[in-house]
């Protein structure tokens, strides 16, 4: 196949993705060699895009950070490995993150608390705050504020929260 075919076949491949999402620089590139496009059509290709707009890391990590926060809760620790994964570079996955506050954060965690709590309710004190701050760390939430939360909201919904009082090993 000669180049310009390469690099048409890198365009279709690249507004394809772009169609169903919007994708970081790294996402693109290591789709196009997975697609078998050389690294020099595909670094020529996404040049295009970058300077027609279409690719916007930041832009991408803003939109991400928002959404992956807001409907699936995710904490600042578990957005920032995301981003990472993504090949989105440190200082503007450090910007976009910086995006979610502590207050929003630990309102998210809340809410999160608030939720899982209904279904814990047959469940012993100690085995509630395990799991509750299981599911908190598994969203990327730091674990102070994970136990903070956990025990506030205990205390909120009547519960004995004696066992948080009780230093950990």
């Amino acid at each position: 196949m000669d180049e310009a075919e390469e690099q048409r076949k890198a365009r279709d491949i690249c507004y394809a993705l772009l169609t169903a999402r919007a994708r970081s620089r790294q996402e693109l590139y290591d789709a196009l060699l997975r697609k078998e496009i050389s690294p020099g059509v595909a670094e020529v290709v996404l040049g295009k895009f970058d300077r027609a707009g279409l690719i916007d890391d930041a832009q991408f990590a803003e939109m991400w950070v928002r959404s992956r926060h807001t409907y699936n809760g995710l904490g600042r620790r578990a957005l920032v490995m995301e981003l990472r994964r993504k090949g989105v570079a440190d200082e503007v996955v450090a910007e976009a993150v910086a995006a979610v506050d502590n207050e929003a954060e630990e309102e998210r965690a809340r809410e999160l608390v608030r939720k899982r709590l209904r279904t814990l309710s047959g469940v012993d004190e100690t085995t509630k705050i395990r799991r509750l701050v299981g599911a908190l760390a598994r969203k990327g939430y730091a674990e102070g504020l994970a136990y903070r939360v956990v025990r506030d909201e205990l205390r909120a919904a009547g519960a004995e929260a004696s066992a948080m009082d009780e230093p950990w090993s």
